[in-house]
């Protein structure tokens, strides 16, 4: 008997609740989302071989097989505590983990799996060098063999509305675009950061390069919610008894709205001449005419001379009279109904230009901390502080699988000092040696895991003295993998 499509998907759908990883959402050539099992994938993690298949896509590179079997394999490393490293184990909500991620990602899906709101990754770029920091020198194949299982792990730990945020530069964004319309899906991609890191710019010979990026992907892009953030520079042209506004007209100028279609957006308001309100230009309506009042309707689009209509509707504008809607005098003879738009909040932008984003404004960062330049480029806290600020609200649980300095671990601290929220944080970042020639050696700082400890530890006293009167969870708890 032939599976009824009701049934197809009630399968698929049992399919992802067992192998999340399997099914991916795609468009469909008309355009509409649906769901798609990766047979070779399923079969990978049965540790089946494939059956062949014809006419899919997929992003394919020598060594993509294991690559998967790697996040499907177990493993029998721990995580032991060491109380002796954390800072106020019985209190705080806070992780750090020193050890390979991808066992650590392996480990995590006992507890947390469906339990983290946000990821932030700064991987390695595959840049050619080699550093104290991190081995930065893969062939393409061996980065994306690198990647590829953890990132399958890394969605697995996603709540159903969360993010994951993952920093990259020219060499590898376009194979890791690839990798997580893949893993995540083409319909979770939410879009790229562009992020000015070098205002200055590096010569690589024909161009100048600045910036970096910002892959952002949602597990289910229908389910997550961002959040606005907070207009610094925005300016108020007129204030009244609630505060500062600016004006925007009330009518409706999209031409495919108009009195024919919307007959009930069509209706006119009253502008009494005689009275006019405390902020100068702008007077009392109402709905209703009175002796020398001023009728006025939506007026008429200058290119097709389309009647245009309100946004709102009579009982709304009803309610909002002389409040948030008021008469404006644009010039002599001429008025307006106008909209108080009062919101200094705004989306987080694509193009990320502020100087506060820059590589240095980081270093610079981390050399105020511990008083030398110990670690090489680590991300700017203003960068961090948008991005959590975008993406969790103040009980979220926010993951870091490359920690490297612990900048996202600062700036889940500062944000929490600052708006009185309570997110966690999980830092992950394996015990690399810093080399017997870097300051971080010098300075006694033998792992980066060393580096990133202090710094949480240098970073929560710093915050204190800024924000004496904020209750922040300052401590976090050490896990070793064995």
């Amino acid at each position: 008997m032939q599976k009824t499509k009701s049934n197809v998907k009630q399968n698929i759908d049992k399919l992802e609740k067992a192998f999340p990883d399997c099914v991916i959402t795609i468009k469909d050539p008309d355009g509409k989302l649906c769901k798609q099992v990766n047979f070779e994938l399923l079969h990978q993690m049965l540790e089946e071989p494939a059956l062949p298949q014809t006419q899919r896509c997929e992003f394919t590179w020598t060594g993509r097989k294991e690559a998967a079997a790697q996040a499907a394999s177990r493993t029998d490393l721990r995580l032991f505590p060491c109380k002796n490293e954390s800072v106020d184990w019985d209190d705080t909500d806070n992780v750090y983990i020193e050890g390979d991620n991808l066992p650590v990602l392996k480990l995590l899906q006992r507890c947390y799996k469906n339990k983290i709101k946000m990821i932030y990754i700064d991987p390695p770029y595959n840049t050619g060098s080699d550093s104290f920091v991190y081995m930065d020198d893969f062939s393409h194949a061996g980065w994306c063999s690198m990647m590829y299982p953890r990132l399958l792990l890394a969605r697995n730990l996603l709540t159903e509305d969360g993010m994951i945020f993952l920093s990259i530069d020219d060499h590898e964004y376009a194979n890791l675009k690839k990798m997580c319309d893949e893993i995540f899906g083409e319909s979770n991609y939410c879009g790229t950061f562009i992020v000015n890191s070098t205002p200055n710019a590096r010569d690589y010979g024909h161009l100048g390069k600045m910036h970096e990026y910002c892959l952002l992907y949602a597990k289910d892009s229908s389910k997550t919610k961002t959040y606005p953030l907070t207009d610094t520079e925005k300016k108020f042209r007129f204030a009244d008894e609630k505060g500062g506004f600016n004006i925007h007209p009330l009518y409706n100028s999209n031409e495919a709205f108009h009195k024919n279609n919307r007959p009930n957006l069509y209706y006119p308001f009253y502008l009494y001449p005689d009275e006019p309100v405390r902020t100068d230009g702008f007077y009392k309506i109402g709905l209703e005419k009175k002796d020398n009042s001023i009728e006025l309707y939506p007026p008429k689009s200058q290119k097709n001379g389309v009647q245009f209509v309100w946004r709102w509707g009579k009982e709304k504008a009803r309610q909002h009279l002389n409040k948030e809607i008021a008469g404006y005098k644009l010039r002599e003879g001429e008025y307006r109904i106008i909209q108080k738009m009062r919101r200094n909040k705004k989306i987080i932008r694509s193009l990320l230009t502020d100087k506060k984003y820059a590589s240095r404004r980081g270093t610079a960062e981390a050399e105020e901390l511990f008083g030398a330049k110990i670690f090489s480029f680590p991300k700017p806290l203003s960068l961090l502080l948008d991005f959590c600020r975008a993406g969790t609200n103040g009980q979220d649980i926010i993951l870091d699988f490359f920690s490297g300095s612990a900048t996202t671990a600062h700036a889940v601290m500062l944000l929490n000092a600052q708006d009185g929220g309570s997110r966690k944080f999980m830092m992950v970042q394996r015990p690399e040696q810093t080399g017997e020639e870097s300051e971080a050696y010098k300075a006694g700082y033998l792992t980066i895991c060393e580096i990133g400890k202090e710094r949480i530890r240098r970073a929560a006293e710093k915050i204190k003295k800024e924000y004496p009167k904020a209750v922040f969870d300052s401590g976090f708890r050490v896990y070793k993998l064995r």
